[in-house]
């Protein structure tokens, strides 16, 4: 009873810390330091600027650093694969430089545990964010985005689906982001492969590996929308591209081998044995 009551305490408070002014003004500041640094062509290495506030990993971190050197004037996202919002690429952006966007997941737990959250600690300056609950699939995802508002240039794309995420940037038409973050599949390696397209996927599948795209074929399908990878996080599986022609010298495009150098990535390589004979197509 005691020890739930503390670890009760102690998530309230982790949860509370991340509205304290102090962590709004230390970004704050390290937007302007960034955009400074820009302007010097002074900047550190994109590798060296991951920290996390509500992302699950460092890319708030990454994201402040990017949108410091390509500027936000366009503040709005669309995020599949959301769960409730919270732990995502975009809350950040939300509570503390006031962006609004779109959550979409297919749980509808989730999804009220979302609402709930950002009624509870509402946006300082702007409204809250809306929320969609649907399953997204290549057919339905541009009617999903544009539903709900959202069309034409946005911020930030965040797709976390764990399946089908290839298929489903691949169809989006109906909104043009300046940056993209998009979960691939390192265990694929160098290989230039994406698993079918299954409209009725479901995690784990047939298999927990059997599913999503290669970093390559991903990277692939980026430049053939309009962007160039500049970076992901420490663990190589979240890929971040940039539209082409927005802060090129100051962001440049990084290879794909590059990135999958930590050590769980290459221990991660030994699961594609049991699937490498399995179907794929060419990225």
């Amino acid at each position: 009873m005691i020890k739930n009551f503390l670890k009760d305490r102690f998530l309230i408070t982790k949860l509370r810390n991340r509205f304290i002014p102090s962590v709004q003004i230390s970004q704050r500041q390290l937007f302007h330091h960034y955009a400074e640094l820009a302007c010097k062509d002074e900047l550190p290495a994109f590798s060296e600027t991951g920290f996390r506030v509500f992302s699950q990993f460092e890319e708030d971190g990454k994201l402040l650093f990017i949108f410091s050197v390509i500027g936000m004037d366009i503040k709005s996202f669309v995020e599949i694969g959301s769960d409730d919002g919270v732990n995502s690429n975009s809350a950040n952006l939300y509570f503390n430089f006031g962006w609004h966007g779109l959550f979409i997941d297919g749980n509808p737990h989730s999804i009220r545990r979302g609402r709930k959250f950002f009624s509870k600690y509402p946006h300082p300056w702007f409204y809250k964010p809306k929320f969609v609950c649907d399953m997204v699939k290549r057919e339905n995802v541009n009617q999903l985005i544009e539903g709900a508002g959202f069309k034409g240039e946005v911020g930030l794309l965040s797709i976390d689906i764990d399946g089908n995420d290839y298929w489903v940037w691949d169809a989006i038409e109906v909104i043009e982001p300046r940056v993209v973050i998009i979960e691939t599949h390192n265990e694929f390696g160098m290989n230039n492969i994406v698993v079918p397209y299954d409209p009725e996927y479901f995690y784990p599948g047939k298999h927990p590996v059997y599913h999503g795209a290669s970093p390559v074929a991903m990277t692939k399908l980026a430049n053939r929308k309009g962007y160039r990878l500049i970076g992901a996080n420490e663990l190589g599986f979240n890929f971040i591209f940039v539209k082409k022609g927005l802060a090129d010298k100051l962001l440049p495009e990084v290879s794909v081998e590059s990135l999958l150098t930590h050590p769980s990535t290459i221990e991660g390589y030994r699961k594609f044995e049991a699937i490498k004979d399995w179907e794929y197509l060419e990225g």
